[in-house]
């Protein structure tokens, strides 16, 4: 990939959050943004914010349970002429549910969104990192998904992350040492997700994932990250 081609980054979940703050400082750095989220309305919203600040952000539906959303996505920036060099796998649920009250749906949500949607992204956008030579995928997991130090908890979040760590090993062995595959645990957030008590900001959330999304060519492969830090698995 030419180096004086601008980089564009593609973040699910990009409309709040982690994401946005992703999107947001992925712009500061000078990357173009593919702002993809399940409801355009609110990607469009969010994506003014990152436009008043002069970032070059392109808003696109993308529901990553859906393979057929995911290939539309693909096929519309295909034709737009748009290369996506950098996947961050960020859209996310948090059910709490304990086992014995957790029913199929929720945890099958959990599995969709978190296992299921870094799939087919990762089917529709690495092969054309891996002919490209370039590429970074960062995929945004949970320090409770680890299974060195705890139990997978709460359940359907802690498998179903369980599950993308394992996922994020498969994907960085078979896109090889150019194309950097990644997982990342922001901490706890202070987000709508993780709740207004929670001890990390956004900015500092979000860190950990663009230093992933930005790794130079010598950056590491297949691992899991916390505040720049590899960690356990």
């Amino acid at each position: 990939m030419s180096r004086s081609r601008t980089r564009t980054a593609l973040v699910t979940g990009g409309n709040r959050g982690i994401g946005l703050e992703t999107c947001r400082q992925l712009v500061a750095a000078g990357h173009d943004v593919v702002l993809a989220a399940r409801d355009a309305a609110r990607g469009r919203e969010a994506a003014r914010r990152l436009k008043s600040d002069g970032g070059r952000v392109r808003v696109e539906e993308l529901d990553v349970t859906s393979r057929d959303s995911v290939t539309a996505c693909a096929a519309r920036l295909a034709d737009a002429g748009v290369d996506v060099d950098v996947l961050v796998n960020n859209a996310g649920v948090y059910p709490t549910d304990s086992f014995f009250s957790l029913d199929e749906a929720t945890m099958r949500e959990a599995l969709d969104v978190h296992l299921m949607g870094a799939f087919h992204t990762g089917q529709a956008f690495v092969p054309a990192m891996v002919r490209r030579g370039w590429g970074r995928v960062v995929n945004v997991s949970s320090g409770l998904g680890a299974l060195t130090d705890n139990v997978p908890s709460p359940p359907a979040y802690g498998v179903s992350k369980a599950a993308l760590n394992a996922l994020t090993l498969v994907m960085s062995a078979a896109a090889g040492p150019r194309v950097k595959v990644n997982a990342v645990c922001p901490g706890w957030v202070r987000t709508d997700m993780g709740g207004s008590w929670a001890p990390t900001g956004v900015e500092k959330g979000a860190d950990t994932v663009v230093w992933l999304a930005r790794l130079d060519d010598s950056g590491p492969t297949g691992g899991f990250f916390r505040n720049r830090r590899r960690i356990a698995w």
